[in-house]
């Protein structure tokens, strides 16, 4: 499958995932590998490629990368149980991360997508943020300059639809830092994405997927864009 040929994520892919979340197991998957590489990681792959080129329009820093074991784009489906309670060795969903610049692509702004049988999350942003990103991000948000454009951001992201600002967050303002600041409930965000409505599976397995997915991305692309300019002060 060539790029200019995503026309969306068959249906057998969808319903792979949903059978293995009942079979998570290696000799289950190993026999069904053919079905994994064909209904699922060609067409994830095209996606990439397809949605990646698109989004450098956006920024033209994003980086994008095919590959699959988990240096590119796409996450590993094997999941690392070395340290988890939870043995299942396979991970029951398709995701992936178009991030900005160098560095580890979940530590950097970006654009993720989230695929399971009944559809497709997005997001855009930093889910959490590294100890030194977290104190660029403090400062950033007490400078007037980019505190005052972090409000106009999400502000841009809220009126363009229906999208959700959200990261984890502290209790309270974090010690040594002023709680009656006008942007002190900003302080206390640990990441900071905007996320969109959730794609259904009827519109997940047709070809209007890239497009409805490019122009979710290009909504929230200004709290991943303020990130970008958050962050390089620091970089």
């Amino acid at each position: 499958m060539s790029d200019s040929e995503f026309m969306g994520f068959p249906q057998a892919g969808l319903d792979f995932l949903r059978d293995l979340a009942q079979n998570n197991n290696r000799v289950w998957f190993e026999a069904r590998k053919t079905d994994y590489q064909h209904h699922l990681l060609e067409p994830a792959q095209a996606f990439v490629n397809a949605l990646g080129a698109r989004l450098q329009s956006v920024d033209p820093d994003i980086r994008f990368d095919a590959r699959s074991d988990g240096s590119g784009t796409l996450i590993r489906i094997h999941r690392d149980v070395r340290f988890s309670k939870d043995k299942s060795p396979y991970k029951t969903a398709i995701a992936g991360i178009f991030w900005n610049g160098e560095g580890k692509k979940t530590e950097r702004p970006g654009f993720g997508f989230h695929l399971e049988p009944r559809g497709m999350s997005l997001m855009a942003g930093i889910f959490g943020f590294s100890p030194e990103q977290i104190d660029a991000y403090r400062q950033a948000v007490l400078d007037k300059r980019l505190g005052e454009a972090l409000i106009k951001s999400v502000v841009k992201v809220q009126s363009a639809g229906a999208y959700t600002i959200a990261g984890e967050q502290l209790k309270r303002v974090p010690a040594g830092f002023d709680p009656d600041h006008p942007r002190a409930d900003w302080l206390r965000y640990k990441g900071l994405h905007a996320g969109a409505p959730a794609i259904p599976a009827k519109t997940v397995t047709t070809p209007q997927l890239l497009e409805r997915v490019f122009e979710h991305f290009r909504a929230m692309a200004p709290i991943e864009q303020w990130l970008v300019q958050a962050f390089a002060q620091s970089d």
